[in-house]
């Protein structure tokens, strides 16, 4: 990222001082899931693309890969209606796929889709910031754990909890893949005055939220607090051109990799003796 934009993205940013009031505060961070559960009955599951690109980005996906002594377990965690399972189920035929949401109307649209089939998939209502996953999946038993979109839609005080939660089903070794919105987006730059709930967090206009992250938030949830391994953990850039709309941008998301190490109570003493601290400061993206 060039230090112009940088510069230019943070005087963008720094001109919105107002916050939402703190009653609306508290009524979006509680009523997550109800409000995506407006935006399925509105959208159905016309909204969101098929995830195609996903095995590009993530060979751990591919059939035979990391994995093929045996069949791997996957978990995705906020599957929305499918749109990543349905592409992985059929590239990868030796995959399992548990698949979770906490809108009970998306997961009800997995679980009508023609392609369901339990044999190879099993969708639940859960939230993965209270809800403990290892009360339907066998505790370190999964070997991917997809996280795409999905933690931005997570009030940044509960992301820790999230993460404890997904370590508790993944296998010593096991691995968590991770895209999701980056500080500096396109999008976190549109947001319009009155948007704001706190740094780097944002309420649409439909009631959800939306956070943005940078790679040490990353490093400080999963590494500091999970004591997970890093593998990955970079920014992806990807230049948006539309001369019709006169958008000419970047959109910029963050990626990364984190590994369980293989022996479990390492995890859970990290787990239990790391405290997580309050979000970085903005200036940490500077190594985009």
């Amino acid at each position: 990222m060039e230090e112009s934009f940088i510069s230019n993205a943070k005087e963008i940013l720094a001109k919105d001082t107002s916050v939402v009031p703190e009653f609306w505060q508290k009524k979006y961070r509680n009523e997550a899931s109800k409000n995506w559960d407006k935006f399925y009955n509105r959208n159905t599951t016309n909204f969101f693309k098929d995830r195609h690109w996903t095995d590009r980005e993530f060979e751990e996906l591919r059939a035979g890969h990391v994995f093929s002594e045996s069949k791997p377990v996957l978990l995705e965690i906020g599957c929305g209606v499918g749109n990543f399972i349905w592409p992985i189920l059929e590239r990868n035929p030796d995959i399992y796929v548990y698949a979770c949401d906490f809108s009970r109307r998306a997961v009800g649209f997995v679980q009508a889709n023609e392609n369901y089939d339990e044999k190879r998939v099993r969708a639940f209502v859960c939230d993965i910031t209270k809800d403990r996953l290892a009360d339907t999946i066998p505790p370190h038993s999964v070997d991917i754990v997809s996280a795409v979109f999905v933690f931005s839609a997570l009030p940044p005080e509960k992301q820790a909890d999230a993460v404890s939660n997904i370590i508790e089903i993944l296998k010593p070794g096991g691995r968590i893949l991770f895209r999701d919105y980056g500080m500096y987006d396109l999008a976190q730059l549109r947001f319009k005055s009155g948007h704001k709930l706190e740094e780097n967090l944002y309420v649409r206009q439909d009631g959800t939220l939306s956070y943005y992250f940078s790679t040490e938030r990353l490093r400080e949830l999963f590494v500091r607090h999970g004591g997970l391994v890093e593998l990955e953990n970079d920014y992806v850039v990807k230049r948006l051109v539309n001369a019709k709309l006169k958008i000419d941008s970047d959109r910029i998301f963050a990626q990364a990799k984190f590994q369980a190490p293989i022996d479990t109570q390492a995890i859970e003493a990290a787990m239990t003796s790391t405290k997580l601290t309050s979000d970085v400061d903005s200036t940490l993206a500077m190594n985009i």
